[in-house]
């Protein structure tokens, strides 16, 4: 089994920031974690080479969580946002609630995704099978405003391709979604990947028992293949105890480039085209026009 830190090039290994193209696809920078220096937050993104960060947003669905990150893309031309009912968060789901998130998902411009939603059977904070439920309800809410997803799933791999399966052929499927902060087995890569989906490695890609992992990530195709922190958790090796944040995607970049014999720029202008072209959204760059074919 390799170490983690043969992986990961020294930080000398990469070029002026300036020159880098990097996007965080899923961040949770409106958190309460970052309220004494969110600026300072973002502004070391765009040194570090981040160009674009989708911040995620979260929680009750009327306690306000999701109207905070979309203030946060509205502030910030380099920030744009997603809203769903987190599978921790689905006991609170009723048709209220779902009235709310419609409206804020019909409102255009920052919002470029639902999510995130899913299943969660490790914590288990709401019963299964309203997880089930709300998560089925939403991905029927995601079609209709043509919207992608983005899934949370843990420990719940066959539970949450069922459904997925299910409201597919029920419906005749929508704009397939985005398995973020991917965890699961290689089998579980391929029928994701079969469904449309892309698959996005956050900061435990780099982690010391994450080899399994890490052989997924060798094969994940190209044009499929996202990075992400899930900031404020999940920091990658070598900032472990430490708040994450956007800039410290450029280390899960760093790591993935090492599995895939090539340069971490290559990795960020790659990632960089497919989460343009994934969410229909016109970055700030023309680095990486040549990967968006």
């Amino acid at each position: 089994m390799s170490s983690t830190s043969s992986l990961i090039p020294p930080p000398s290994s990469l070029k002026n920031p300036s020159s880098l193209v990097f996007v965080d696809s899923h961040a949770h920078v409106d958190g309460e974690e970052f309220d004494v220096d969110r600026d300072g937050v973002l502004e070391r993104a765009r040194a570090a080479g981040v160009r674009t960060i989708l911040n995620v947003g979260t929680g009750d669905p009327r306690g306000g969580n999701f109207e905070r990150a979309i203030a946060l893309a509205e502030k910030h031309e380099d920030v744009y946002a997603a809203v769903g009912v987190h599978p921790h968060d689905a006991k609170l789901f009723d048709d209220d609630a779902a009235a709310h998130l419609m409206k804020l998902l019909k409102s255009g411009g920052r919002v470029v995704a639902l999510g995130e939603i899913g299943l969660d059977y490790h914590y288990d904070h709401s019963p299964r099978d309203t997880q089930r439920e709300v998560f089925a309800r939403q991905l029927r809410m995601a079609r209709e405003v043509n919207l992608p997803v983005i899934i949370h799933s843990r420990e719940a791999d066959e539970e949450t391709v069922e459904v997925i399966r299910a409201e597919e052929s029920a419906s005749g499927g929508g704009r397939a979604g985005v398995m973020h902060c991917f965890s699961g087995s290689l089998a579980m890569a391929e029928q994701v990947l079969e469904l449309g989906f892309m698959i996005s490695f956050a900061g435990n890609v780099t982690f010391k028992k994450a080899e399994p992992l890490r052989e997924v990530a060798r094969r994940v195709p190209s044009d499929r293949l996202l990075i992400e922190t899930d900031c404020p958790y999940m920091s990658p090796v070598p900032l472990r105890g430490r708040r994450n944040e956007p800039a410290h995607v450029v280390e899960t970049a760093r790591c993935l480039a090492a599995l895939r014999g090539v340069e971490a720029e290559e990795i960020g202008r790659l990632t960089s085209a497919n989460f343009a072209r994934f969410f229909q959204i016109k970055l700030p760059t023309a680095d990486i026009q040549h990967f968006a074919h």
